[in-house]
């Protein structure tokens, strides 16, 4: 279906592709794997036409119609949500907002005189939309709306109100209205939250269309994709399987070159040592000739790229008291709308709560109460003894100075450590070489992510609350972080999509409310998330597996 066949592609001295091919074939599920700057977005803007190889042809047929979903999100206003998705939907969509403009034309009087040709042209377009099945589009962009998190007073609402993560969300639904022939997603699970990627996994699944797509959540490419591209050093490799198979295939093909390097090494050197011995006796000057010549041939075996993942010790907090915070009937309200109605919980030492609910369920909300940045409207939220907390939250990134590279903003935040212990830190958090004179304005939403987190962990409190911290994060961050909190000794509560970091941490799990029309009450579920999976038969409230 889509071909790149030995294409070449660079960026001054970045050199992204060399000889590389790659085929996309009807109905297939592949993730895009790969190092940062590898060429993956790159790869995507070649397939829609947005860049060109610099040698090797890109084969894209006439009649495929290919659906993008990229990180940046275009300006939206102007028109429902529902009207925003529909846009998306090829043909039919066009035809949609045709339907509803020609209706208002008829209730005008000011065209009155033009009213034949107006009814003659709806006529024409209702026809078409009809055979297209476009009167069940309307049903079927309120589904995936309602699939992607969305409620119905917001479906009807403007889209222009919506938060920039709300629009990622609508950019979805319009590509995946659009049942293009190959569907292209770039991080589809970034604004996303479990719920709703869990929608996504079976949504995907049903697709009869081709799928190309990157993702940092294991667990969603473990679950959609049956093949996997990696790009790395310039060319595409192919595995036929999903995440786990791919790392596994990888480790082995990665063994395999490291013995047969060896065995090419050990081999070369007992050549080098003949041409060196006999180098200088005329009888043997043809067999050394011979073998020098033998030597140019042979195709030298690489060693594979080791990616470099620096692991950091993170030292243990102090003790803090048994008791590390208590909700006694706390309730809180924005409005009309209650989302915490009298809840009650004892948060003990070395527990580490992870905090599920819907949209609007308040997790959030909770989250910043016993961090002390919201007040409850009644009930009260009291900490322990000896307790030293950090919390985490996207408006955490605003607490760097922009002003400063990385490397500054942490000597400045901790000017007794060592640059060697700082850079050991920040090489952890996938900062390394030249990447600490970044200017922290220069940093993207994830890399703010990584610096912040790093900040809050080199002297860790002994309570973390982290609202949403795997948010932007590759799987090599995500795994280092898992790896290193599964040793903290503190206390933990968080909020969290990204289903790795639920089951390596959490040995409790609050089941939040917060359905439309009555309030539910909380769960407090004393085991692990994967223990809760079991007992519950779902991932999520209301998602069942």
């Amino acid at each position: 279906m889509i071909t790149f066949s030995k294409i070449s592609k660079q960026y001054g001295r970045q050199v992204l592709f060399v000889d590389a091919s790659f085929q996309l074939n009807p109905g297939e599920r592949v993730g895009l794997v790969g190092p940062n700057g590898a060429g993956k977005t790159t790869l995507f803007r070649m397939i829609v036409g947005e860049e060109t190889a610099d040698e090797g042809d890109i084969s894209v047929p006439r009649r495929v119609t290919v659906g993008y979903f990229r990180q940046d999100v275009e300006e939206m206003s102007g028109r429902s949500v529902l009207d925003e998705a529909i846009a998306g939907s090829g043909r039919a969509g066009t035809l949609h907002h045709e339907l509803e403009a020609l209706q208002h034309a008829m209730g005008d009087p000011d065209q009155a005189d033009d009213m034949d040709r107006i009814l003659e042209r709806f006529g024409e377009v209702q026809e078409e939309y009809d055979h297209l099945g476009g009167y069940a589009l309307e049903a079927q962009a309120r589904d995936v709306l309602s699939g992607l998190g969305f409620e119905d007073a917001q479906i009807d609402g403007d889209v222009g109100a919506l938060s920039g993560g709300w629009k990622m969300r609508v950019a979805m639904a319009r590509v995946l209205l659009g049942k293009p022939d190959v569907l292209l997603l770039d991080e589809p699970t970034n604004h996303l939250d479990i719920e709703s990627i869990v929608w996504l996994e079976n949504f995907l699944k049903s697709l009869p269309g081709a799928l190309l797509m990157t993702s940092h959540d294991r667990e969603f490419m473990n679950r959609v994709v049956t093949k996997i591209a990696e790009i790395d050093g310039g060319e595409i490799t192919v595995y036929t399987g999903n995440y786990e198979f791919y790392e596994r295939e990888r480790a082995q093909r990665d063994t395999n070159r490291e013995a047969a390097y060896a065995r090419q090494q050990a081999m070369l050197a007992k050549e080098q040592r003949f041409i060196e011995r006999f180098s200088a006796h005329a009888a043997k000057a043809a067999q050394v000739q011979s073998r020098v010549k033998a030597l140019e041939k042979i195709e030298k075996v690489e060693l594979p790229k080791k990616r470099k993942v620096v692991q950091f010790k993170f030292r243990q907090p102090p003790r803090s008291g048994d008791k590390v915070a208590v909700l006694q009937g706390v309730t809180k309200a924005y409005g009309a709308r209650v989302v915490h109605d009298g809840l009650t919980m004892n948060i003990q030492r070395g527990e580490r709560w992870c905090v599920m609910g819907k949209n609007g369920a308040g997790k959030s909300t909770l989250l910043k109460m016993i961090a002390g940045a919201l007040a409850p409207d009644a009930g009260q939220v009291t900490l322990g003894a000896s307790l030293q907390m950090g919390y985490f939250a996207q408006q955490s990134l605003q607490l760097l100075d922009a002003d400063l590279t990385i490397e500054e903003q942490f000597q400045k935040d901790f000017p007794q450590e060592s640059i060697g212990v700082l850079r050991n830190l920040l090489g952890a958090f996938q900062f390394s070489g030249d990447d600490v004179d970044k200017p922290i304005r220069a940093l993207s939403g994830g890399e703010r992510t990584r610096l912040v987190m790093a900040r809050m962990l080199l002297y860790p409190p002994n309570f973390l609350v982290l609202d949403e911290p795997t948010n932007h994060l590759d799987l090599a961050t995500k795994e280092m972080l898992v790896d290193a909190l599964q040793d903290f000794e503190g206390t933990m509560i968080f909020v969290s999509h990204d289903r790795m970091f639920l089951r390596g941490l959490s040995n409790r799990v609050l089941e939040l409310g917060g359905e439309t029309g009555r309030q539910r009450e909380p769960h407090l579920f004393l085991g692990s998330y994967p223990e809760y999976v079991q007992r519950t038969g779902h991932e999520a409230p209301g998602v069942h597996n």
